[in-house]
């Protein structure tokens, strides 16, 4: 009888997709939540296994990536294979999948409105208060946030969570305009109610920023210091996007010197650290990177990876493989 093919996962995912994997495959994992594996930890599992099913958090170098010369593939649980070096494993054949982005559209964009709501109405602030003991008065003056009806939104990236976050804007009765690289057509715009105008028009006429934007060279550092000193004093950032596209550093600025009102952020520079001043900061509501953090979305995203999986143990090109080019030769 053949040896099974063997899976490392690195940590836990859906029960039932790691049921799927043991069907055709020995498969073992990490079975801690909170564990994010060690470069150490990531080069051994490689060594002794043929596919590794890795996180967006994993960090997959190339000294993960040579551990096994005759590994089958990385099965990545993300968009976009960022912390994957790409290069290296294209050069050693080795095909890196990944999951289709309009997965996670409607889950990120919640998560995003999340964040402003609990922002503007200051629910996080007001929680805190309760429990330490402080009940200001139902009408006191002491919690009052911001209101959204009427206001701007301005939406940077118009993929598919910023239209979901435009449509679920417009229920706020809000009005929306974006910037994006790559306008919508016209008759989309009138469709979906969005006005695009320049980036930096965006930033001087919204009193709210969604980030929705891709993590591309361009857009890395596109909240700087300069961005932030267009916007208005009295507007709210919210980035459920990728944590480099703001420059931290310069928004612990422009929130200590109230250039902007406050921010709320899913996403960070250095994960997983914030920068230390906003875990200071009442004004800052911040999530541990948890857009797709949905118990049947997550397992819709881990049975998407298992498909990709059982395409690489049957010699075949998965259907979401980043460099697929290695597969070029088979068409």
């Amino acid at each position: 009888m053949a040896q099974l093919p063997r899976i490392y996962i690195t940590q836990p995912v859906a029960q039932g997709a790691i049921d799927r994997l043991k069907k055709v495959a020995d498969v073992r994992w990490n079975p801690n939540p909170l564990h994010i594996m060690t470069q150490a930890e990531l080069v051994a599992a490689v060594h002794d296994n043929d596919i590794l099913l890795c996180l967006l958090h994993d960090h997959i170098d190339a000294a993960v990536l040579n551990a096994n010369p005759d590994l089958l593939g990385v099965a990545s649980m993300t968009i976009t294979p960022a912390d994957i070096d790409i290069p290296t494993a294209t050069q050693l054949g080795i095909p890196v999948t990944v999951i289709p982005a309009l997965l996670l559209d409607d889950a990120t964009s919640d998560l995003a409105w999340g964040l402003l709501l609990s922002l503007v109405r200051r629910v996080t602030e007001g929680d805190r208060l309760l429990r330490s003991g402080t009940f200001p008065g139902s009408q006191s003056r002491y919690m009052e946030g911001s209101g959204l009806t009427g206001k701007t939104m301005g939406i940077v990236g118009m993929g598919g969570v910023g239209r979901a976050a435009a449509a679920r804007a417009h229920a706020f009765k809000l009005k929306v305009i974006y910037h994006d690289p790559k306008r919508l057509a016209p008759a989309d715009e009138e469709k979906l109610r969005l006005t695009w105008v320049p980036f930096e028009e965006l930033l001087a006429k919204s009193d709210f920023v969604s980030i929705h934007a891709k993590l591309i060279p361009e857009t890395r550092h596109l909240f700087n210091d300069a961005a932030f000193n267009r916007m208005k004093p009295a507007a709210y950032l919210v980035n459920t996007a990728r944590g480099p596209i703001v420059d931290e550093q310069a928004l612990v600025h422009a929130l200590k010197d109230k250039r902007i009102a406050g921010a709320g952020l899913d996403v960070f520079e250095n994960e997983p650290q914030p920068h230390p001043e906003l875990l200071k900061m009442p004004n800052v509501v911040m999530t541990p990177h948890t857009g797709s953090a949905i118990t049947e979305l997550r397992g819709a995203m881990a049975n998407v990876v298992v498909d990709n999986i059982l395409a690489l143990i049957d010699g075949k090109q998965p259907p979401n493989c980043w460099n697929a080019e290695l597969y070029k030769d088979n068409k």
